[in-house]
């Protein structure tokens, strides 16, 4: 792709650097920003600034937050009582547009995954075992992808959370095999938590 000018070229480069964003999408994308005011682009670029320096991990379960205790857990109607494990934040945001949820979560921020070179020690999985150790917990509900790589870490959390006697669940299997779990209908999801089986190892 030929392109007349570096400032543009270089803008295309960043975009396209984005996951499911190609050359010619980013193109397009940075030429309609070229014809936005300056008042505009300025709100544009100090928006993702603004976003970098102030949002936060929260203290208590990993997920994203303006505060140092993001919003669900720092609801007093909450159930502490119950943690659903998920793989990072676009798995809170789809479990809670179900309204079916009303426990905390836990983001491990990612899944073991030899191939791309995550282990257990690169997850958040010793703040989780420390919750079991000081909190009254009830449930951990597994609610990770339903691929090899979700089974295995669901296997390893197994392992290492079946010592405590606490309640371990994971989501039925209305999620299809293979699915990432950002992606299941909200319908889909909500049935597959509502139906939730206890884990079992195969």
């Amino acid at each position: 792709m030929n392109i007349p000018s570096k400032y543009i070229e270089e803008a295309v480069e960043q975009l396209s650097s984005l996951p499911g964003i190609g050359k010619r999408t980013a193109l397009r994308l940075v030429l309609n920003l070229l014809n936005r005011s300056e008042i505009d682009i300025e709100r544009f670029s100090s928006s993702f600034t603004s976003m970098k320096e102030n949002v936060k991990k929260c203290s208590v379960c990993g997920n994203v937050s303006d505060l140092i205790i993001c919003t669900i857990c720092s609801n007093p109607r909450r159930n502490k009582s119950q943690i659903c494990v998920v793989e990072d934040i676009r798995d809170v945001l789809a479990i809670e547009a179900t309204e079916s949820y009303t426990g905390i979560y836990h983001v491990l921020g990612g899944i073991i995954s030899p191939m791309d070179g995550v282990g257990p020690s690169d997850l958040n999985i010793p703040s989780l075992i420390e919750k079991l150790k000081t909190e009254k917990i009830s449930e951990i509900i597994f609610a990770l992808s339903a691929t090899m790589e979700g089974d295995t870490t669901n296997y390893y959390l197994y392992k290492k959370i079946s010592p405590f006697s606490i309640e371990i669940t994971t989501l039925s299997r209305g999620v299809s095999v293979g699915a990432e779990l950002q992606y299941a209908d909200e319908l889909t999801l909500s049935r597959s938590l509502l139906h939730r089986q206890p884990f079992q190892v195969l």
